[in-house]
């Protein structure tokens, strides 16, 4: 495999943070044992991104102090600081191109000159901000590849858990495609790397160079062997660990989980914080199961980690969810994942894994989770397979190394070193393309 010299655009990338920065430094990061790696960043994520001490060739940081000053005025002041505001992007989408021009200007000599052979952008993720580097590499002299992108997953009717939290501001996603650079970054972009089987069906109109990588990654430093001894008969361990926010379905997990937490065959820990804590505590009374379920509030990293390896199942039924890491460290934890067979989570799923309930409404869905803890509280046999496969897969296929080597097999190809890898999704939605018309 090629050693590249890759100028990667990750604005964003923060070893600090969490979400999306740490998403994309992590996949920079470990690109970054595979070549070598200019990553070029916000002023701002300049020391965290040293700190961390990952092997880049080099660290550049664009410096944009005034924008980054109404940035943050506009976030505090209009948003709250709350990243869950769905109009946040369209806030950051003259930030996000004002940064590649001014990163185009630092850059541009030293990419004719022959210094790379490759740009990637890692971030923004969103497929819905475009790329002015495209535009300004359309004739050369190396190729642009974008991704992984993910976003843009529909808000499913008949849910009001969801319309308790979709903005105005969703209707008008489409109107991206007739900003400036919208079309030139699809067009021109030697290679499109998307993260969700929805967003492969959003640009499958460009053809064979769209490719289906997934957003999130885990280190092999959460790859445990299992350490699990049940005793005979033990009740089964389910857990949920998300923000206590509507879209995150912890009220259908409840649900589903209430047959077996009545019968005395599991207990259940939710471990997460929200403005539903108090509606789902409710929800426990109703149900009768207050005295088996445990709400522990957030917990830090380690200690969610840590308590994952114990439990038994992740019952993670979000409604709307584009990576959910958090199914990545169930898996790698060897927590059997019970999620709904739509966004992040059904594309990460495989039968040989875990359970995936169809997103229809929520009676079935609820009767699906039922089923699937009824299946498990009975039959140890089938937990310990699906436990052991779920901890090799992680392993083997969800770790950033596994990532970096598919980003890679892309860039090889997209430089002509390589045949075209298939990196297909695991499956191919109906979707209007975003490709143009």
């Amino acid at each position: 495999m090629s050693r590249l010299r890759v100028l990667i655009l990750g604005p964003e990338c923060n070893p600090d943070e969490v979400s999306i920065p740490l998403v994309t430094f992590s996949h920079a990061a470990a690109l970054a044992k595979l070549h070598e790696v200019t990553l070029v960043t916000r002023s701002r994520n300049e020391d965290g991104c040293r700190r961390a001490n990952a092997p880049f060739s080099r660290i550049e940081a664009i410096r944009t102090p005034l924008l980054d000053r109404i940035f943050s005025w506009g976030f505090r002041r209009i948003f709250k600081s709350n990243f869950d505001r769905q109009a946040l992007t369209a806030f950051r989408y003259p930030f996000a191109i004002a940064f590649e021009w001014f990163a185009w200007r630092v850059f541009r000599n030293r990419i004719r000159s022959g210094e790379f052979d490759v740009v990637l952008r890692v971030a923004p993720m969103t497929p819905s901000i475009a790329s002015p580097f495209a535009f300004f590499l359309r004739k050369g002299p190396v190729p642009f590849v974008i991704g992984p992108l993910n976003g843009g997953l529909p808000w499913p009717s008949g849910f009001p858990q969801l319309q308790r939290q979709r903005e105005w501001i969703s209707g008008l996603r489409n109107v991206y495609r007739y900003l400036p650079f919208a079309r030139s970054t699809y067009s021109r972009a030697t290679a499109i790397i998307a993260a969700s089987s929805q967003t492969f069906s959003e640009f499958v109109g460009y053809g064979d160079k769209v490719f289906f990588v997934p957003e999130p990654g885990i280190g092999l430093s959460v790859c445990f062997e299992d350490a699990r001894k049940p005793a005979l008969g033990a009740k089964l361990d389910l857990i949920f660990v998300g923000a206590l926010v509507p879209r995150k379905g912890c009220d259908l997990a409840l649900r589903g989980a209430a047959s077996v937490l009545q019968k005395g065959l599991a207990h259940f820990t939710v471990v997460g914080e929200g403005p539903e804590r108090a509606r789902l505590e409710q929800l426990c009374v109703s149900l009768g199961i207050e005295k088996t379920v445990s709400f522990s509030g957030w917990l830090d990293h380690a200690a969610v980690l840590s308590r994952m390896r114990e439990a038994d199942v992740m019952v993670f039924p979000t409604l709307r969810d584009n990576g959910a890491g958090v199914i990545f460290e169930a898996l790698a934890s060897g927590s059997v994942p019970v999620v709904v067979d739509f966004g992040g989570p059904g594309d990460i799923v495989l039968p040989e894994v875990g359970y995936k309930v169809p997103l229809t409404n929520e009676e079935e869905m609820v009767l699906g989770i039922e089923k699937a803890l009824s299946e498990l509280a009975i039959d140890q046999a089938l937990l310990n397979r699906l436990r052991r496969n779920g901890m090799a897969y992680a392993r083997e296929c969800l770790t950033w190394d596994a990532k970096a080597q598919s980003t890679t097999r892309v860039l090889n190809w997209a430089v002509g070193q390589g045949r075209r890898p298939d990196l297909a999704p695991p499956k191919l939605l109906h979707l209007e393309s975003a490709s143009p018309k």
